[in-house]
């Protein structure tokens, strides 16, 4: 029997009696410690999957010491540029011996009942999806009548335009007096246009 278990963010294949090396653990040498995310349990040709973890099961293991890892030294150089930093790392470590592998509570079940909650959930949404299509070819006349309506003032508005095109710049500079707008004698044609649009 085996167990893929995480245990100190890293995920290990344990079996019982075994001795494993991990990250630190902040537990006293000789005390036991228990692991709950079980990814996976196999006993012979039964093999249950997590999804993620499976639920009750447990990884039951002892603290046996405190140690460090082997030297790793980390060397950086760039070459032609008098860079050169030299340092070495060891990693803080914990031996634990597997006691006990416990896959009791595993649901197989649950899936499968989600799936079946969620397939009336699908049914009564078509409906809707339905009534908004149905919804939707009434909501086209009234976007077409919005569209021309739009387009009218705009049409007036380049029909103006062009008129004051037609005209001399001194009518222009009347009809700006006329209007109240500021600083006539130094605009040309088109900002007396734009003005009065």
């Amino acid at each position: 029997m085996y167990a893929i278990v995480e245990i100190a963010g890293h995920q290990f294949k344990v079996e019982k009696d075994q001795k494993v090396f991990v990250n630190r653990l902040q537990t006293e040498e000789g005390k036991k410690v228990s692991f709950d995310n079980v990814l996976l349990v196999a006993d012979g040709d039964k093999v249950t999957v997590g999804a993620p973890a499976i639920d009750g099961a447990q990884v039951g293991a002892k603290v046996l010491k405190h140690l460090k890892g082997d030297k790793v030294i980390v060397f950086k150089k760039k070459r032609r540029k008098g860079y050169r930093v030299k340092n070495g790392h060891r990693q803080s470590l914990t031996e634990i011996v597997i006691e006990s592998i416990a896959a009791s509570g595993a649901k197989k079940a649950a899936p499968a009942k989600a799936a079946k909650k969620e397939a009336p959930k699908a049914e009564a949404a078509k409906p809707a999806a339905k009534n908004a299509e149905a919804a939707a070819p009434k909501a086209k006349p009234a976007a077409k009548k919005a569209e021309t309506a739009k387009a009218k003032p705009a049409a007036k508005k380049a029909e103006a335009t062009q008129d004051l095109s037609k005209l001399t710049v001194a009518e222009l500079k009347e009809m700006a007096k006329a209007k109240g707008v500021e600083g006539i004698s130094s605009m040309k044609k088109a900002d007396l246009i734009a003005a009065l649009s």
